[in-house]
């Protein structure tokens, strides 16, 4: 799906999803405090099934289980919040859960979305285009009799 075309809260749960607990703790210090909350299921962690396909357009097949972690929490305004994260890390699913939370306040919103969710969208921006650009110098451009002859 193209970044255009999602939510605003698709974006900053893939955003939290991709977060580190670590780096959330770390951008949560700067931002207002959140508030109390009681969990409603986990963190839990499972297996899902991870598919793929082949040369990005060929037959779906099954790649492998990867470990999900989720959890579901409401805060003490009522507002619910949903994680799934990579992994076993509960604190991770728990606390991006809560900020999901907070982040459906609009008086929260912009405070959470200035002090966590930019910064952080941000830095794996960074870290994603990283690795593009060393995959891209190690590209190899393989040459054929085809594309070599001339139609003179």
């Amino acid at each position: 799906m193209a970044e255009a075309a999602k939510t605003p809260r698709q974006i900053w749960m893939s955003v939290l999803a991709r977060a580190s607990a670590a780096e959330l703790h770390l951008h949560l210090q700067d931002a207002p405090q959140l508030p109390d909350f009681r969990t409603l299921r986990g963190p839990e962690a499972g297996l899902v099934m991870v598919r793929g396909r082949a040369g990005g357009g060929g037959a779906a097949f099954n790649l492998g289980e990867m470990s999900v972690t989720r959890c579901t929490v409401r805060d003490a305004e009522g507002r619910i919040g949903h994680a799934y994260v990579s992994g076993r890390d509960a604190a991770q699913a728990e606390l991006a859960a809560r900020i999901d939370a907070a982040l459906q306040n609009p008086d929260r919103h912009d405070a959470l979305q200035d002090a966590v969710i930019a910064p952080l969208a941000e830095a794996q921006s960074a870290a994603r285009q990283l690795i593009q650009r060393k995959a891209a110098a190690t590209r190899v451009q393989f040459f054929t009799l085809a594309t070599m002859r001339s139609d003179s």
